[in-house]
């Protein structure tokens, strides 16, 4: 199985963002740690980016993959050409999140994400990506 794991703006200073929400963990720990325990069938390509524009030419880029473990950070709740690119894309979508967005702010409940996922893995921190790479390795 070959599985895209992506990250949107911001994710790459987690370790630094508020805690309570996000944890202690870098996403580079998060990243290893999903290496660690993906299976021997895996094969595994991590993407980050604060620019809407690239997360988009990625998955474009990437249509022949299997899965996608998705964070879109911020533009889950703004980005309708992420949602288009996505959109594209015939495997599996499997959105993931930190904290529970359901429980934040009001402009956190928009989630254009969301109705091309799966399923959505949310408010365990780094955990919620560990289920989501579980999920797709026994599907």
């Amino acid at each position: 199985m070959k599985i895209l794991v992506i990250n949107g703006p911001n994710l790459n200073m987690l370790g630094k963002r508020d805690k309570k929400y996000y944890g202690t963990l870098t996403l580079n720990d998060i990243n290893k740690e999903i290496k660690n325990r993906a299976n021997k069938n895996t094969k595994l390509k991590f993407f980050q980016s604060n620019e809407e524009g690239k997360l988009v030419t990625f998955v474009q880029k990437h249509l022949n993959y299997d899965a996608i473990i998705i964070n879109g950070g911020a533009y889950t709740h703004t980005s309708i050409a992420l949602h288009d690119a996505l959109e594209l894309f015939k495997g599996i979508i499997v959105e993931v999140h930190l904290s529970n967005i359901l429980e934040r702010e009001d402009y956190r409940k928009i989630d254009y994400i969301k109705p091309l996922a799966k399923i959505c893995f949310m408010g365990k921190k780094e955990n919620s990506y560990y289920e989501a790479l579980s999920y797709l390795q026994n599907t």
